[in-house]
């Protein structure tokens, strides 16, 4: 068994020379994402998330042909024999009060993954581009994709907008069978000890994905999991928390750097709710923080940890730390190895300072060890870094 970092959702922003996720950069292609993950980020298993969506399902066949991209017996792809791809799709679907939600479908193989792409083509309208809306309900989508050896994941959770708890319904099983999710993934402006609050999803095994627009966010969360080898088969038992694979630490932002944390008016950026109205004097603008929306839906007042639960650390992306430039963070990426490779408990201070200088490096080291403070993001806005 070994270790292994895991980013299970990034997005595509162009492939065969058209746009894939819309708000995503340009440069985001497929041969960048996987590069980026591997050599910069320090990424072991990455989810394409956009996979499914034509023209990457286009490119993906290009890689394999060319040598770069090889199936696996146990399922997934490996990348130049470093990286696991996982190959995806996020589906939105509109819920019981019709608001919409995201889930992530992952498949075993290309084959799978095309023919998942034909029944899309029966439901939605354009399958080139990502997060499309599937003329479907969740019974069905669950069907689709586990008939193909699939596995089905709730995509930010609680996030206001096209989260599953953020606005679209109470409790999870209004929107879909509890017994058809595999996985739950938390999103940016929430942690375990956040979800672990509501007793319904405590079952679940929790992921922290970056939902990667671009390439400087991929990884910014990820997870540390143990596993036997890299195969969809290995993933599997890990979100079933099977023979011993498990998720061995949660890694992701601080809630409240996150954009959604605090609930505030989109237009004018005061906080509101609970009794305060801000400058506009309406709550027409006014976005539910995902804390208030957790604090909501809650059954119980501190969290209830499973015993399996693993913790949660919270970091800070290096190019957020106020210093780390192209520059300092080429050198970082450069000396260690990997970003994620910071996170090592036997880097020293001196070995940071070092690489970036005395003050730098102190900061770097201080925050990287979750020395720390934020003034609260909130209505897509993220968190400040106090220093």
């Amino acid at each position: 068994m070994k270790t292994y970092f895991a980013d299970f959702h990034i997005h595509v922003g162009r492939a065969k020379d058209r746009p894939v996720k819309i708000a995503a950069g340009k440069n985001l292609t497929l041969t960048n994402l996987l590069e980026h993950a591997q050599t910069v980020k320090g990424l072991d298993i990455v989810g394409v998330i956009d996979g499914v969506c034509d023209p990457v399902l286009a490119e993906l066949d290009e890689l394999v042909a060319a040598g770069d991209l090889a199936e696996l017996p146990a399922g997934g792809l490996l990348y130049r024999d470093r990286v696991l791809v996982v190959v995806g799709s996020e589906i939105e679907l509109k819920g019981p009060k019709g608001r919409a939600a995201h889930f992530g479908c992952w498949f075993p193989n290309l084959a799978a993954a095309r023919d998942f792409n034909g029944w899309l083509k029966t439901v939605q309208t354009n399958t080139s581009l990502s997060s499309q809306l599937a003329r479907t309900d969740a019974s069905v989508l669950s069907q689709e994709t586990h008939e193909r050896g699939g596995l089905l994941v709730i995509h930010h959770a609680f996030t206001p907008f096209k989260g599953i708890l953020g606005a679209a319904v109470d409790r999870v099983s209004d929107f879909i069978d509890l017994g058809a999710i595999d996985a739950l993934e938390l999103g940016l402006s929430a942690d375990t000890s956040m979800a672990d609050r509501i007793e319904q999803i405590q079952p679940f095994t929790y992921l922290s994905n970056s939902d990667a627009h671009g390439l400087d966010t991929i990884a910014r969360e990820c997870n540390r999991v143990l596993l036997a080898d890299l195969s969809f088969a290995e993933v599997r038992r890990l979100l079933a928390r099977q023979e011993g694979r498990e998720i061995v630490e949660n890694i992701g932002l601080h809630p409240v750097h996150g954009k959604y944390y605090q609930t505030r008016c989109r237009r004018c950026g005061e906080v509101a709710g609970e009794g305060r109205v801000c400058s506009c004097g309406t709550h027409r603008h006014v976005v539910t923080g995902v804390s208030d929306r957790i604090a909501a839906l809650a059954d119980f007042a501190e969290p209830h940890h499973p015993h399996w639960r693993p913790p949660y650390r919270h970091i800070v992306p290096l190019l957020a730390i106020p210093g780390v430039g192209p520059k300092a963070y080429r050198s970082l990426v450069d000396a260690f190895g990997s970003e994620l490779a910071l996170l090592r408990e036997d880097i020293a201070k001196q070995d940071v300072q070092q690489v970036v200088g005395e003050a730098l490096g102190e900061r770097v080291f201080q925050t990287l060890r979750g020395h720390v403070s934020f003034a609260a993001g909130g209505a897509g806005t993220y968190g400040k870094l106090l220093v």
